[in-house]
């Protein structure tokens, strides 16, 4: 397994828990969008615990970029992460993935399972190739949501927000389950995208296949 050390250049908060990671990218360093690597830190006792992130950058970008939601409720990488700055180090490994783009369809993501689907968006918007694509995005609150103003702008009224615990005036408030999809996707014969926590991922790929999606449409982590 091949090891790049990298330096981080900007390290901020874009929300409450998730943090915005710019770092160094190493020479003839290539992904495709939606791919992700697995990240240690270049620390006594931390460079041997990695943790997978995908990138949130685009391939021809001069560096990378890494948007991780972080876990305060124990002493893991990502608390770690939370009080890292510019000018300290990163250790990033192999590019991995099965969340690639096949074609035009739904995308349905859970919290930071949204990040795949960044760099995916990021590429065909620049390409102007983003037509036919439709966003469902699932958050607790209002605050969690990762770069609400880039996807809207991308997007428009194909990206759909749904939150679960909270009622906002111009959201929607409410789980995604078998009548939220129905209600909201008219054609099943599309490829559909998933990504979030196990649990959502493994709900939502299965009420998709119960309402026809065919196996080989479902594009999720593996």
């Amino acid at each position: 397994m091949n090891k790049y050390v990298v330096k981080i250049l900007e390290a901020s908060f874009i929300n409450d828990d998730v943090k915005r990671f710019v770092v160094e990218k190493p020479q003839g360093y290539t992904f495709i969008p939606g791919q992700a690597t697995e990240v240690s830190i270049n620390l006594p006792e931390w460079t041997l615990k990695l943790r997978p992130f995908t990138f949130t950058s685009l391939t021809k970008w001069e560096h990378l970029e890494f948007m991780i939601k972080i876990y305060r409720d124990h002493e893991g990488v990502t608390k770690k992460l939370e009080q890292m700055n510019a000018g300290e180090e990163l250790i990033l490994h192999d590019v991995f993935g099965a969340i690639t783009y096949k074609g035009p369809g739904v995308f349905i993501a859970g919290g930071s399972g949204i990040t795949p689907f960044i760099a995916i968006f990021r590429d065909l918007f620049k390409r102007k190739q983003l037509f036919g694509n439709k966003l469902i995005f699932s958050n607790k609150t209002s605050h969690d949501v990762i770069m609400e103003a880039e996807l809207t702008e991308m997007l428009g009224d194909k990206f759909i927000k749904v939150f679960t615990r909270e009622n906002v005036i111009g959201y929607l408030d409410r789980r995604i389950g078998r009548d939220f999809l129905i209600r909201n996707i008219a054609d099943f014969s599309k490829e559909f995208y998933v990504c979030g926590p196990d649990n959502f991922v493994k709900s939502i790929s299965a009420i998709l296949l119960e309402l026809g999606v065919q196996p080989e449409m479902l594009v999720v982590e593996q």
